[in-house]
């Protein structure tokens, strides 16, 4: 039986905290921002899933790094547009963070750099939080 990477559990630990802040979202917003939120941390624990399983492993796990890059992008939103507060959003931001590193380790180990990725601690958003 193959080992599951620590990254695909902390993606799917990420998106069980997320689906019910996604549900308190405004009627409007929930099959818009929420949607399109959900659906790309969803495509994101697929891309992983299919880089534990494929030979060329690259492909995928750079598109689970672009696609939590997008993510963090619409939390942003969210955040901004008041969706969703500032702790939460200050947790969502450490916990993808933490992914993107797993990840860019993942694809460092095959001997490539992604340098396009950025966290959300260079955008500004600070501080230490416990999960809201």
């Amino acid at each position: 039986m193959k080992t599951l990477p620590a990254v695909l559990e902390k993606q799917y630990q990420l998106i069980m905290w997320l689906l019910p802040r996604m549900a308190e979202f405004p009627k409007d917003q929930r099959f818009l921002l929420a949607d399109r939120i959900q659906g790309t941390m969803l495509d994101v624990l697929e891309r992983l899933i299919e880089a534990v399983y494929r030979k060329d492993k690259l492909p995928a796990l750079r598109e689970a790094n672009l696609g939590l890059e997008k993510t963090r992008f619409l939390m942003r939103m969210a955040m901004e547009r008041k969706y969703i507060s500032l702790k939460r959003h200050v947790f969502f931001c450490q916990s993808a963070d933490e992914i993107g590193r797993m990840i860019g380790g993942w694809i460092k180990s095959f001997g490539n750099q992604d340098p396009g990725a950025q966290g959300c601690r260079e955008r500004g958003v600070k501080g230490e939080v416990q999960m809201p």
